[in-house]
């Protein structure tokens, strides 16, 4: 048996050769795949742009709407304007209300007394079977009617002018409808308006 006095020297070595080579392995096996925390962060960004129960989002979407509307109802009822719908809430909008809440119209009794001649009319025509009677309660329902077109064009004719000189002609544009807004509001009994009269009484004339 010789002795080889390098023989030592290359068995110290020989680990420390092949201890970086496996280090280097087990890094490039660790990088082929992400840590937990990667997968778990992966999968919480993975969400679907559209919702999968579109009825149930729909059905929500609608149910928000219905108690939005049903608060703004309340709110005309009660006069509250600060939850209003949003053209309710305009300033030319407010200053009509008042406006036609202020005067006496003859257009607000409309659906009392056309009630009325239709029921006279009927009654007349069944018991008493005159056509002259019947004549006559059409001409009475055409005269109040009549009447109520004359009243409504008086007080959207002095309406008109006062919004242009407080708010402008966008008060009284096209696209406002302040003219019909003005006049349904005059054919509708005072108690029925909505949202309600601010004042109880007649003659609150804005300023």
């Amino acid at each position: 048996m010789t002795w080889n006095p390098l023989k030592k020297k290359e068995e110290a070595q020989k680990p420390v050769d092949e201890a970086p080579a496996q280090s280097k392995a087990a890094r490039g096996a660790k990088k082929d795949r992400p840590t937990p925390k990667m997968k778990q962060a992966q999968a919480a960004g993975i969400r679907p742009l559209v919702p999968t129960d579109r009825k149930a989002s729909a059905k929500a979407a609608r149910a928000r709407l219905r108690e939005r509307e049903n608060v703004e109802y309340e709110a005309m009822q009660k006069g509250d304007l600060n939850h209003m719908p949003k053209s309710e809430r305009l300033p030319w909008r407010i200053y009509i209300r008042d406006y036609v809440d202020a005067r006496f119209n003859v257009g607000e009794f409309f659906i009392p007394v056309a009630v009325i001649i239709l029921v006279a009319s009927m009654i007349i025509t069944s018991v008493a079977q005159s056509p002259l009677a019947s004549m006559i309660m059409m001409i009475l329902m055409y005269v109040y009617l009549f009447a109520v077109v004359i009243d409504v064009w008086i007080m959207w004719r002095g309406l008109k002018k006062k919004l242009i000189a407080k708010y402008g002609e966008r008060a009284v544009a096209k696209g406002s409808r302040s003219g019909s807004y003005a006049w349904s509001r005059a054919i509708q009994m005072r108690r029925w308006r909505l949202p309600k009269p601010r004042y109880d009484k007649r003659g609150h004339w804005p300023e």
